[in-house]
């Protein structure tokens, strides 16, 4: 008979340990923390019933994978409102007043292409692990990395008093 409760206390411990990275994983995702928070219950919602097969391997990167299966599933997540401003303080932008609404550029990217991103530059995961995670080739991994830093990069410049 297996110890249950020795087990639940397990996931708990795990749930404590990795919920806000996680989180944060998921606001970079969907743009709101209250659907980040939706997102990352979610994804242990689906961990916990198989959690005795989960815990023997790396239960962070299953936990992500699932997280980010269920986003880019998208059918909770599919009526997306982004934030007119990001939670954090803004930063401010060199030789310029202007500021970088990171959130709402995200915002412009397909699904694949954000989860891309943010798995790469805010996770900072490889490139190889990103295709695990996601299904698909490393090819195309980059060539969706190249496409959406193209896209974030014409979004994102900052507008001076002149000619640019």
């Amino acid at each position: 008979m297996r110890d249950v409760r020795g087990s639940d206390e397990e996931f708990v411990a795990f749930f404590s340990a990795h919920a806000r990275a996680l989180r944060r994983t998921a606001y970079g995702l969907v743009g709101d923390w209250d659907r980040a928070e939706d997102l990352t219950q979610s994804a242990f919602a689906r961990v916990y019933p198989h959690w005795e097969r989960v815990r023997r391997g790396n239960p962070h990167a299953y936990t992500r994978q699932t997280m980010v299966r269920l986003f880019i599933d998208g059918r909770k997540y599919a009526a997306e409102h982004l934030a007119a401003e990001l939670p954090e303080l803004p930063i401010p932008l060199p030789d310029t007043e202007a500021r970088v609404d990171l959130g709402r550029a995200l915002g412009g990217l397909s699904r694949q292409m954000r989860a891309v991103v943010v798995l790469r530059y805010l996770d900072d995961r490889p490139v190889a692990e990103v295709a695990s995670l996601l299904g698909i080739a490393e090819g195309t991994v980059k060539a969706y990395t190249h496409r959406a830093l193209a896209e974030l990069h014409d979004v994102l410049q900052p507008v001076t008093g002149g000619d640019r």
